[in-house]
C-alpha cells in the first residue's frame, strides 16, 4: 500500500501561497510532526523551502523547478519536502532566514533550507536555477550534493548544524536594558542621524532599491510636532512627495507597491501588500491632518478607497496582497504605451496625458511601456479626472494580478489603526465603520478561547497561532476605536489582549524583553526575538505602543502594570535608537509620544472641542470624549460652568481645564506645564 504521505498534502492548507503549490509533482508536505516524523523513519533531511504569494521570484523558481517533474523526483526521492507560507508563520520564516543570513550573509525569498529530521539547518540558500547560472549550481546539482553529504558524511552534518543551533540561540538574546535616557537629546540624534541618510534631491534614505520607509515617517512627524523643526519637515515632505508623485504609487488606482526598483521611485516591484499601505496610510492622514497638504490629503482618500475597493473580503477584514505578476507577467496591468494613451483618450487628451503621466515613446519599464507617474499637479483638475476615469476603466478591463485573500491578525490590525485615524483626520465616518466592522469580525473570528490565531482564509481560521506582533497590532488598533467611538468593547478585547502578551510573551528573566512567541506556541530549535522594525514594526515596539496607550485609558491596577512594561521596553531601545534608528523608526515613534506623556486629552460634554482636539493633538496622543465619569479618562472630569471642558495631561501632570479651541491649541503647544 502506497504510503499517504507520498503525495502533494498542500491543496487543504488555509494559506494561498501553499495551494498555488498543491498542483506541483513535488510530494509537498505541510509543517509540523508528521512531516519530521517522517523524514526521521525515511532517515532523510526535510528540504524547506519558504516563499509568499506575492513574492515573483517565488513563482520563478516554482515554474523552472517545482513543477519541473524531473527535478520534482530527486526531491521527492532524497526528501521529505515542506512547504511554508512566511506570512502565515513568520516564527518559522524569522528562524530560518537568521540561519540562512549566518550561512550566506544575505537572505530574501525564495528561501531554501536543508534540514536534519529535528529541524535543524545545516545547509541554507535561497533561489536556484534549474541550469548553472552565474557561478550558481543547477537546483538538481545542489539536492544531488545535499543528499549525499546527509548519507555519506553524517557527522560532518551533524556536526554543522549543531553548531548553528547554538549561534542561533546565542543571537536571539534581547537588547540590554538601561543605556541612555529616552530623552530629547537621544531622540533629536537620532532624527539628525536618519536625515544624515537622506537622499535630498530623489526623497527617502539609502540608494536602490527603496522600501516606503512607513515608520520613520510617523517617528519623524511626531518629532516635527514637538520641535517645530523645518529641516525635520524638510525631510519628511521630500519623501512623502517623491512617493506620492512616482511610480510606486498606483496614480489611477491609489495605493502603493512593495518598493522601487531604482533610486528615483520610478519603477516598482509591482505587488501591493496590505501591511505596507495600511502603515502608509496613517502617516499620510497624519500629515495632512498637521500641515492641509492637498497632496496627502488626495493620497490619504485614494490609499483608503484601494484598502476598500480592492483588498477588502467578504467578512469585513482585508486580503494580505495583490502578486507582482499579473499571468507571470510584471507590470502587465498597470503600464502604458504613448500609442495606447491615444487609443483610449484621443489624439489631443493622449498626448496630454502622456506628457502629465511621463510616458515616453522610449519608455520607463519594459518593451517601451512607462509606469504612470505624476511629478507635477495637472494644470486642470476636471480633465485630469475625465482622463483617470477613462484609464481607470480600460485598466479595470485587462487581466488581473492574483490577490491573496488570507486575512493576517497583524496586517489587519495596522489597517484597522490607519482607517480609524484617517477617518478621523479626514472626517470619513465610514472608514470608522470599515474599521470596526474589521476588527468585530477578527475577534469573532480569530480570538479562539482567549488566544489569537495568526491568519484565516474564507471565514475559516488557520492553526497557527498568533505571534506578538499580532496581539500588539490588533490591540492598537482597537485601543484607536475606542478613542473613536467610546464603545468599551473595544477596550475591554485590548485589555485581554495586552494581558495575554504580558503572561506569555515577555521574557521574566528580562523585564521589557519580548519573544515573538507566546510560551505556549510551538517549540523550533530557537525562539525568535527581534525587536529591530523593518517593513512592519517589531513586535516589541509595536506591543510597546499599545501598553503606553493603554496605561492612559484604563482602570488604575492595569495602568500602573501597562506603564512599567511600556518603560521597560523603551528602557531597550535606546541602543537602537542610538546605533541603528532607520532600524528603529517605530521606536521613534513610540519613544516621541512617551516623551510628551503622551499627552492625554478628556474632553466631557458636547461640542466642537473633541474634534478641535483629534485636529490639534500631535501623533501618539490619547483623546477621548463623553460624558463626565463615563470612562477611566473621564473620571473626576466635571463640566465647567456647565459647559463642555478639555482637560490635558501629561504623564502625572496636568493643565487646568479649557473651553474654547483658543485655550486648547495653546496648551497643546505649550512646553511648560504645572500640575494640579
Amino acid at each position: 500500500m502506497t504510503d499517504p504521505r507520498m503525495r502533494n498534502n498542500l491543496g487543504g492548507s488555509s494559506s494561498p501561497y501553499l495551494r498555488q503549490h498543491a498542483d506541483n509533482p513535488v510530494h509537498w508536505q505541510q509543517w509540523g510532526e508528521e512531516a519530521m516524523d517522517w523524514a526521521r523513519e525515511r532517515d532523510v533531511p526535510i528540504l524547506l523551502s519558504i516563499g509568499y504569494s506575492a513574492c515573483h521570484w517565488c513563482h520563478v523558481m516554482a515554474h523552472e523547478s517545482f513543477e519541473n517533474d524531473e527535478i520534482a523526483a530527486v526531491m521527492n526521492e532524497n526528501f521529505v519536502c515542506v512547504k511554508v507560507d512566511r506570512e502565515e508563520r513568520p516564527d518559522i520564516d524569522a528562524v530560518y532566514m537568521n540561519a540562512t543570513v549566518a550561512m550566506t550573509g544575505q537572505g530574501g525569498w525564495p528561501m531554501t533550507c536543508f534540514l536534519t529530521p529535528d529541524g535543524s539547518p545545516f545547509y541554507c540558500g535561497t533561489y536556484y536555477p534549474p541550469a548553472p547560472r552565474g557561478g550558481m549550481p543547477s537546483f538538481t546539482q545542489l539536492l544531488e550534493a545535499i543528499a549525499d553529504t546527509f548519507t555519506n558524511r553524517r557527522d560532518e552534518v551533524d556536526n554543522a548544524a549543531q553548531s548553528i543551533v547554538t549561534e542561533l540561540q546565542r543571537a536571539s538574546g534581547g537588547i540590554p536594558y538601561g543605556g541612555a535616557p529616552v530623552d530629547a537629546e537621544l531622540l533629536d540624534a537620532a532624527g539628525r542621524s536618519i536625515l544624515g541618510d537622506e537622499d535630498i534631491p530623489r526623497g527617502g534614505f539609502g540608494g536602490a532599491p527603496k522600501f516606503p520607509p512607513s515608520a520613520l515617517l510617523e517617528g519623524l512627524l511626531r518629532q516635527f510636532e514637538r520641535t517645530g523643526s523645518g529641516e525635520i519637515l524638510g525631510g519628511i515632505e521630500r519623501t512623502a512627495e517623491a512617493m506620492a508623485r512616482g511610480g510606486i504609487y498606483d496614480q489611477l488606482g491609489g495605493g502603493f507597491s512593495r518598493y522601487s526598483v531604482d533610486a528615483e521611485w520610478v519603477v516598482p516591484h509591482f505587488e501591493k501588500m496590505l501591511y505596507d499601505n495600511a502603515l502608509l496610510l496613517r502617516f499620510y492622514a497624519h500629515w495632512a491632518r498637521r500641515t492641509g497638504s492637498d497632496l496627502a490629503t488626495r493620497v490619504t482618500e485614494e490609499t483608503a478607497r484601494f484598502l476598500l475597493s480592492d483588498l477588502l473580503t467578504e467578512n469585513g477584514c482585508f486580503a494580505s496582497a495583490l502578486d507582482a505578476d499579473t499571468d507571470g507577467i510584471e507590470g502587465l496591468t498597470y503600464v502604458w504605451t504613448p500609442a495606447q494613451l491615444v487609443e483610449v483618450l484621443g489624439a489631443e487628451d493622449g498626448h496630454w496625458a502622456a506628457d502629465l503621466f511621463r510616458v515616453t515613446d522610449t519608455g520607463t519599464f519594459e518593451e517601451g511601456a512607462s509606469v504612470l507617474q505624476l511629478l507635477r499637479d495637472p494644470d486642470d483638475w476636471s480633465r485630469w479626472q475625465r482622463v483617470s476615469d477613462a484609464l481607470r476603466a480600460v485598466r479595470a478591463g485587462r487581466l488581473q494580478p492574483g490577490r491573496d485573500d488570507k486575512v493576517v491578525t497583524a496586517w489587519n490590525g495596522l489597517t484597522v489603526t490607519a482607517l480609524t485615524e484617517a477617518g478621523l483626520a479626514l472626517d470619513r465616518p465610514d472608514w470608522i465603520a470599515a474599521s470596526a466592522e474589521c476588527a468585530g469580525a477578527l475577534l469573532d473570528l480569530h480570538l479562539v478561547d482567549g488566544h489569537l490565531r495568526r491568519a484565516s482564509l474564507g471565514g475559516t481560521v488557520g492553526a497557527p497561532t498568533a505571534v506578538l506582533e499580532d496581539y500588539a497590532a490588533l490591540a492598537t488598533g482597537l485601543l484607536a476605536l475606542y478613542q473613536a467611538t467610546g464603545s468599551p468593547r473595544w477596550l475591554d478585547a485590548a485589555q485581554l489582549l495586552l494581558d495575554v502578551t504580558l503572561d506569555h510573551f515577555a521574557d521574566p528573566a528580562e523585564p521589557g524583553s519580548w519573544f515573538d512567541t507566546a510560551d505556549f506556541a510551538e517549540s523550533l530549535v530557537t525562539r525568535p526575538r527581534d525587536p529591530l522594525d523593518g517593513a512592519t514594526p517589531s513586535g516589541a515596539s509595536s506591543v510597546a505602543e499599545a501598553l503606553l496607550t493603554a496605561a492612559a485609558l484604563t482602570d488604575a491596577d492595569r495602568s500602573s502594570r501597562y506603564a512599567q512594561a511600556a518603560a521597560d521596553a523603551l528602557a531597550r531601545a535606546t541602543l537602537p535608537l542610538e546605533r541603528a534608528p532607520r532600524s528603529a523608526g517605530h521606536w521613534l515613534a513610540v519613544a516621541e509620544a512617551s516623551l510628551r506623556g503622551p499627552i492625554q486629552v478628556a474632553v466631557v460634554g458636547e461640542g466642537s472641542l473633541l474634534a478641535d482636539a483629534r485636529r490639534l493633538a500631535p501623533g501618539g496622543a490619547v483623546v477621548v470624549g463623553g460624558a463626565p465619569d463615563s470612562s477611566p479618562l473621564l473620571a473626576d472630569r466635571p463640566l465647567v460652568d456647565g459647559g463642555e471642558a478639555a482637560y490635558i495631561c501629561r504623564g502625572f501632570v496636568c493643565d487646568r481645564p479649557v473651553t474654547t479651541v483658543v485655550e486648547l491649541a495653546s496648551q497643546l503647544n505649550t512646553t511648560s506645564h504645572t500640575a494640579m
